[in-house]
């Protein structure tokens, strides 16, 4: 079993800091002295799934570049307010030709290898686009 282990502490007013290993993330409900927790998880559903899909396409051997993710969420009207929809927008340059292994990148980081992925999918709807540029 693999454990994570973060600890977190208060700075000020709504500021915190989360050492992950010996990496400081800072974040604040106000976002003045950083990103608020839930746009973090945001970040840490693109960072997973851009792993993923980067180890594949290399694995694939597949020539790319400016690759990016654009992520965005909708959150329920009532208190707690959670994020009910995701859409992940892929963005990437590639060849044609390889444009259909993209794709199937892409679906086996969302059924397969993406485990933030998966733990959105049991409170939110995931929607995926490609743009290729």
């Amino acid at each position: 079993m693999d454990i994570h282990f973060v600890t977190t502490s208060f700075d000020e007013a709504t500021a915190f800091t989360s050492y992950i290993n010996t990496h400081p993330v800072k974040m604040d409900s106000a976002g003045t002295q950083g990103p608020s927790p839930k746009r973090l998880m945001l970040a840490s559903l693109a960072g997973c799934t851009g792993v993923d899909i980067v180890l594949i396409l290399n694995k694939m051997k597949v020539s790319y570049s400016d690759f990016s993710i654009d992520t965005e969420a909708s959150l329920t009207e009532n208190d707690p307010k959670i994020y009910n929809w995701v859409k992940l927008t892929y963005k990437i340059k590639m060849a044609a030709k390889d444009q259909s292994k993209m794709q199937r990148a892409v679906s086996l980081s969302q059924d397969k290898y993406c485990g933030v992925a998966a733990m959105f999918r049991s409170f939110a709807t995931l929607e995926t686009e490609i743009v290729f540029l």
